[in-house]
């Protein structure tokens, strides 16, 4: 049995939850999470890759079981989850690390690799977008629109996405084999994002979202010019970020590992973690020390 560490650490202020495995010697694997979940998405992950390595997932704010605070008190955007995820990072010894990123984890993950890309020793994006082409549409126009225009007019189309339906639907949608994947998931993440105070949180999220696209220029030069080991392994039936998002990898890291798993959908991890594992340790084994 592995032993997973459930932790917490104060981080200028605010409690942050962490689940950590593995050894403290061994080379650092951090995971972070998307919307509307946690770090509860990697619990069966965790255990597969703690023999190996030092892995760290945290709860960002608002989500899991980390702080919620106020949004009048906290400014819930991107760059103040990055500047969370990096001091705790600081707080805990890991200044070197290979990352996971999905959904909402990946634009923390770019922002902590253009703030000191020497720290990064690999990626692996599980649908963590980094490129226009990965943008369904159909799924972004409603926050495109919220973002330009906040108000009555455009915010009950995102407000619906708090909803146990849409939260349900992240989870089922693409999945060829929906048996697989574990009520308790959209259960519990509806539960956390519907704390007292909590929607006004994901609202600011949705807002702050559209501030990571003028971000993707300067992360394709740290791409090219870092040539970083990246590995994209995404669900093929990903109606979020479509699977264009991770062929768009190959065009700044031409030696990219991409894998669309078929019968995927962007919570891989709930129906295909035997894939995802297999790939994550066949790459990260030969990529890291």
């Amino acid at each position: 049995m592995v032993e997973v560490r459930h932790q917490y650490a104060t981080v200028r202020g605010h409690r942050v939850f962490y689940r950590e495995a593995g050894p403290r010697e061994a080379p650092a694997l951090v995971l972070l999470h998307g919307f509307p979940t946690s770090s509860r998405m990697f619990r069966h992950l965790i255990p597969r890759l703690a023999d190996r390595f030092r892995v760290i997932a945290p709860d960002h704010l608002g989500f899991g079981h980390s702080d919620t605070p106020p949004a009048d008190t906290f400014s819930y955007t991107f760059d103040a989850l990055t500047d969370i995820t990096e001091a705790l990072l600081a707080e805990i010894g890991v200044d070197r690390y290979a990352v996971y990123v999905q959904d909402y984890g990946a634009p923390i993950a770019w922002r902590l690799a253009l703030r000191a890309p020497e720290a990064v020793t690999a990626v692996v994006s599980q649908s963590g977008n980094a490129y226009e082409e990965g943008f369904v549409p159909q799924f972004w126009a409603p926050l495109w629109a919220y973002a330009e225009d906040p108000g009555p007019g455009t915010e009950p189309a995102v407000r619906a996405a708090l909803g146990p339906d849409a939260v349900r639907w992240q989870y089922l949608h693409g999945v060829d084999r929906p048996e697989l994947v574990d009520p308790d998931t959209w259960t519990a993440d509806h539960r956390d994002i519907s704390r007292p105070g909590n929607d006004l949180a994901q609202l600011a999220l949705f807002r702050d979202y559209a501030a990571n696209r003028p971000l993707y220029p300067r992360l394709h030069t740290y791409f090219r010019e870092s040539r970083v080991p990246l590995l994209a392994v995404w669900g093929a039936g990903d109606l979020i970020f479509g699977p264009d998002g991770a062929r768009a990898f190959a065009r700044d890291l031409p030696d990219a590992e991409i894998h669309l798993v078929p019968g995927g959908g962007h919570f891989l991890l709930e129906s295909h973690l035997d894939t995802v594992v297999g790939h994550m340790r066949d790459f990260l084994g030969r990529t890291l020390p």
